[in-house]
């Protein structure tokens, strides 16, 4: 095996899902600059659950859930794929609720705790669409994609696992926390699939290094992808 082929993972069948953005063609356009991602708390409706499982959903888990359905229905992957979840801000809106019921009622309600911790998202996305392969959540600091990225392409560099979906998402901060957000703290989520194997690519690029910033990284996998959404991404 050549030095290239043990650092090369490859990326398909990428979704998406962020406020103000309703179609394809308008991730186009935002990854060329030509339209902005909103900062806004609106979330996916997620008609295809109950609303009893959707109804106390933040932002960030109804955005996790949302992508990782739309990428299990684009590909019929097997629902024994294991999934690794990236985030930097995690749950902020229910830890700020938290946060304040404990300061002023001296409590915290466990289905409010249960909704906060930092695996929620990824928990209740394997919920809703049936996941028993497991998962992983690991949580960056700001402007470390990188790292978490390739956490998860270990897992098939090294052979561990054929395929892994990895999810990255992050929600809007509450206004109480403005002051100190760090800028373009965007809400959006994606998903897609890492492998070891190149089956079905139909368009390639090489990365020379996944960027730190998760922006940046979703901006250079759409602008290869166009309607094939494959890319080919080589670890340093």
């Amino acid at each position: 095996m050549t030095e290239r082929s043990k650092k090369t993972v490859f990326l398909s069948s990428l979704t998406c899902w962020a406020p103000g953005i309703a179609a394809p063609d308008d991730w186009k356009l935002w990854a060329m600059g030509q339209k902005s991602l909103c900062v806004e708390k609106t979330s996916p409706a997620l008609e295809f659950t109950s609303p009893l499982f959707r109804r106390r959903l933040s932002q960030i888990s109804r955005m996790t859930v949302q992508v990782v359905h739309d990428l299990v229905e684009k590909t019929g992957c097997s629902r024994n794929t294991k999934m690794i979840f990236i985030s930097e801000r995690g749950e902020i809106g229910q830890e700020l609720s938290i946060n304040k019921t404990l300061i002023e009622e001296k409590i915290v309600m466990p289905a409010t705790f249960s909704l906060s911790v930092f695996n929620a998202p990824i928990a209740l996305a394997s919920i809703a669409e049936k996941m028993t392969g497991g998962y992983s959540a690991v949580y960056t600091a700001h402007n470390s994609f990188y790292d978490g990225f390739a956490a998860a392409a270990a897992q098939v560099l090294s052979g561990r696992e054929k395929e892994i979906l990895l999810v990255y998402a992050d929600e809007a901060v509450p206004k109480e926390y403005e002051a100190v957000c760090p800028s373009g703290a965007v809400p959006f989520a994606f998903a897609l699939l890492l492998s070891g194997t190149a089956a079905d690519i139909q368009q390639i690029i090489t990365i020379d290094a996944v960027p730190s910033v998760p922006e940046l990284f979703l901006k250079s996998v759409i602008k290869c992808l166009d309607s094939s959404f494959c890319a080919e991404c080589q670890l340093n």
